[in-house]
């Protein structure tokens, strides 16, 4: 009686592995149990967190000053015609400019986004692209990122800060009657645009 039970158990554990595999299409396929789960093939998902910050300044000054001074004078007149003065003349001019000029940019961008692998490389390193949207009021504000991952720099939480993407493209757009209310009339474009 012991030994059918002991076949009874060997059977079922020859068995447990295929209808694991069965239910779970990636059972073994590089995923320990011992090991984070990370992005690592095409179809895997991979958290983004963008902390992106751009400051740009620049300053022009200029200043310059030029100045002319032209003098003549002349005495009474010579001879027989001395009750003729003889030609005077006295000129000054002076010329002075003054410019400056700033430009300062700044911006900030901050979200949390997921993507999806694309490509894995050669070398390991994932290609990844994905998009987001969110639609408040019939406002449409879309978040989109691609660029290329090194495995090594995801971190054990499946997650990546968007300074470490190689090539990272971020656009951040929006679409609906806020958005067209904030961008100047068509007239004013024109002006913009000629001037």
């Amino acid at each position: 009686m012991n030994i059918k039970r002991i076949l009874v158990i060997l059977a079922i554990l020859l068995v447990l592995p295929l209808s694991v595999k069965i239910y779970g299409s990636d059972f073994g396929q590089s995923q320990s149990l011992f090991t984070d789960i990370k992005a690592q093939r095409v179809g895997d998902i991979l958290t983004v967190l963008i902390y992106e910050q751009s400051r740009a300044t620049s300053k022009v000054e200029s200043k310059t000053e030029k100045s002319t001074k032209a003098s003549a004078s002349g005495g009474p007149g010579v001879g027989t015609l001395d009750f003729i003065p003889l030609f005077s003349a006295d000129a000054e001019n002076s010329n002075t400019f003054d410019g400056k000029g700033e430009n300062i940019r700044n911006g900030t961008l901050r979200a949390k986004m997921s993507v999806t692998v694309v490509e894995v490389r050669d070398n390991g390193d994932l290609i990844i692209e994905g998009s987001r949207t969110i639609g408040i009021s019939n406002d449409r504000e879309t978040l989109t990122l691609t660029g290329v991952v090194r495995q090594k720099d995801i971190t054990p939480e499946n997650t990546i800060d968007s300074y470490l993407i190689a090539d990272a493209e971020i656009h951040y757009s929006g679409k609906g009657s806020t958005n067209t209310g904030s961008r100047p009339g068509f007239f004013t474009r024109f002006l913009n645009w000629l001037f």
